[in-house]
């Protein structure tokens, strides 16, 4: 079976990459692994400080999990699987894809800001030449219906 690998993370982007990656995984009978890191800066802190905050990332991480899974389930009828790493985001990306061989698509949402796409976006198109899969880039202010039309 042939995966989508989305990134969860806070963006507002976010959210139409998720919609593409069920649709697309709902059309094609695929599935959807979404994966959200962690950055490493966020436990610079003394141990117990870190441990703490740690636990409350992965909680907050699998609240948003379970509401686009919720959705995917509901409306898609995919079952999403939830990915938690720790690290640098591009790095993390790449071991996720390179660890699971069904993973065929990385689906990104684009951000609309004047200062371009996002940096992951930004540096993983830099390198698309080399990615494991292709990479499909998802306009963050494309509507839901066009999402629709086009999946």
């Amino acid at each position: 079976m042939r995966k989508f690998l989305v990134v969860l993370d806070d963006t507002r982007e976010c959210l139409n990459a998720m919609r593409y990656a069920a649709m697309r995984a709902a059309h094609t009978g695929g599935g959807v692994t979404i994966v959200s890191v962690i950055p490493p800066e966020e436990f610079q802190h003394w141990i117990g400080v870190s441990e703490i905050m740690r636990a409350e990332a992965r909680e907050r991480i699998e609240a948003h999990f379970e509401v686009f899974a919720k959705w995917m389930r509901d409306r898609q009828g995919v079952n999403p699987e939830l990915v938690i790493r720790e690290g640098e985001p591009a790095t993390e990306i790449l071991d996720v894809i390179h660890s699971d061989p069904e993973i065929g698509v990385l689906v990104l949402g684009a951000g609309t800001e004047k200062s371009g796409p996002g940096p992951l976006v930004t540096q993983m198109s830099r390198n698309s030449g080399s990615l494991p899969c292709p990479l499909t880039v998802v306009p963050g202010d494309m509507s839901k219906e066009r999402l629709e039309s086009i999946t």
